[in-house]
């Protein structure tokens, strides 16, 4: 009886273990651990472009203004009007010009009448010089046969020598009048240019996109002409002035393709290319920019002056290329903070994948092994004989020193430090090679600049085999914002990355059943 007891008891007891462990595993577990969100890495086509709004204008436009002062008599152009070159546009009132050039004209023939009279005078001094010249013939030969007395000969040599000083102030005279008289036709040709200024003509030919006057308005000329007409010499080629962002102007190169968009034809876009990239900065609030023309053709006239483009420049392009998406490179697990802190600072230090532009970018670049990769690329990309070899060997030895003293430096200093020797390397690189060799070093110079603006190192996430995120350390290329290019690093086409994960599953809440 007893041991019929026991076994009962200890079923019983049995049976109420079981339930509370399945209670247990029911209602008292915890959150169900996070669900990842995950994306495939991709083999596709890639674009790295740079983006900025500018301002579409004409390539040439010309301010028309007056060179003198006066009322707007008469306007003979309108906005939108065509003209052509010399064409007369505007007239100013010229009555103050044209009493001016009578004026001048009565200064000019006053000095010619002066000059005439100078004229004969220089005739009648001519004669007095002959009279006195025979006076003085005949004493002298009565003086040697004693005749008169020499007194007299001195004086007829008197008036000999005054009518010779006569002669001569009479011509000094007549090249004054002429002297006088030129200025005077001067004074009267400049009289003339300022009447002829009163009538505005159009300098080219185009059309009038602006129109700052009205008749009978006042004209003041003094330091600076005024504005009257803005004629743009030819709408069907029009460009776009952009201002591109200093840490993006370094991919910007003269013949890139870009393509723009103006909020009144939206969904169009427009085709053109990096025309110019000027040299001046602009610094507005501490904000440096550079200005890049775009050309933009606009054959039908649909682009308008003043419209506000919104310009993309491609700055890279591969037909393939492997990539993921951003959020794979910004996704970081919980917990993980701290190794990213630590792990981003030893990456740092590491050099990245060695490119024929450019020495390594990073400190750690400059090291033997980086210029070994680099020069081993560039002998097989280039297809460098063994002359050229040596020489790239040289340049190397040469630079290796330079790369070391730029890691001592603070890193403000640091950065320009390497740019500089990844530039004198470039250069004599460069000097090395053929025209055909050279053409393929800009062509993989153009990919490691886009490379190094694409992010250099960087990280992913995937699931491993115990269902937790394991890392995996890439190096990073050609980005268009959404996706970016993996250079190298453990992950192949159609692999899934983690993007995200979902919130973990909050405990329900509900309280585990009553077992008494």
């Amino acid at each position: 009886m007893k041991k019929r007891s026991l076994i009962i008891f200890l079923l019983a007891l049995a049976a109420v273990g079981g339930g509370t462990y399945a209670a247990w595993r029911s209602y008292g577990s915890p959150a169900d651990a996070p669900k990842f969100k995950l994306a495939k890495a991709e083999s596709g086509p890639l674009t790295a472009a740079v983006s900025a709004t500018g301002t579409l204008n004409p390539v040439v436009s010309v301010q028309v203004g007056s060179q003198v002062s006066g009322q707007i008599k008469e306007i003979l152009v309108d906005f939108n009007s065509p003209v052509k070159s010399g064409q007369l546009i505007a007239r100013l009132d010229p009555e103050t010009y044209e009493h001016r050039v009578r004026q001048a004209q009565a200064d000019v023939d006053a000095a010619r009448a002066g000059q005439g009279v100078q004229q004969a005078e220089v005739s009648r001094a001519r004669a007095n010089l002959s009279n006195a010249q025979r006076d003085y013939e005949r004493k002298k030969t009565l003086v040697e046969k004693n005749f008169i007395s020499p007194a007299e000969r001195d004086t007829a040599q008197n008036t000999l020598d005054a009518a010779r000083a006569s002669l001569a102030s009479a011509e000094a005279q007549v090249k004054n009048g002429e002297a006088v008289v030129r200025q005077r036709e001067a004074q009267l040709a400049a009289a003339r240019v300022d009447l002829e200024r009163t009538s505005i003509k159009a300098p080219v030919d185009g059309i009038v996109v602006k129109r700052s006057i009205e008749p009978g308005q006042t004209v003041a000329a003094s330091l600076q002409a005024p504005e009257l007409f803005v004629i743009a010499k030819n709408l069907t080629d029009m460009q776009v002035e952009t201002s591109i962002d200093e840490a993006d102007v370094g991919r910007v190169r003269l013949g890139q393709k870009a393509s723009f968009t103006v909020d009144a034809f939206a969904g169009r876009h427009f085709e053109g290319e990096v025309r110019q990239v000027r040299k001046a900065a602009t610094v507005v609030s501490n904000v440096v920019t550079y200005t890049v023309v775009i050309s933009a053709a606009n054959p039908d006239l649909t682009l308008l002056p003043g419209m506000t483009a919104n310009v993309r420049i491609i700055t890279a392009q591969k037909d393939k290329a492997l990539k993921v998406p951003n959020a794979a490179l910004r996704y970081r697990p919980s917990g993980a903070a701290d190794e990213k802190k630590s792990t981003g600072t030893t990456a740092s230090a590491v050099s990245p994948a060695p490119t024929p532009a450019a020495a390594p970018a990073n400190s750690g670049g400059a090291g033997s092994g980086g210029l070994a990769q680099l020069r081993d690329r560039l002998v097989a990309d280039l297809k460098l004989d063994t002359d050229q070899q040596s020489k790239v060997d040289a340049i190397f030895e040469a630079m290796r020193d330079k790369f070391r003293a730029a890691r001592e430096l603070p890193d403000a200093e640091k950065t320009r430090a390497q740019e500089r020797n990844r530039a004198e390397i470039r250069e004599k690189i460069a000097a090395i090679l053929t025209p055909e060799q050279k053409k393929r070093y800009d062509e993989l110079a153009s990919e490691s600049q886009a490379a190094r603006a694409g992010g250099g190192a960087g990280r992913i996430w995937i699931v491993g085999e115990d269902g937790k995120a394991k890392p995996v350390e890439v190096r990073l290329g050609l980005t268009d914002g959404s996706m970016t290019e993996i250079v190298s690093g453990d992950v192949r086409v159609g692999q899934e990355v983690i993007v995200g994960q979902q919130a973990a599953a909050k405990a329900s809440g509900m309280p585990g059943p009553r077992l008494f």
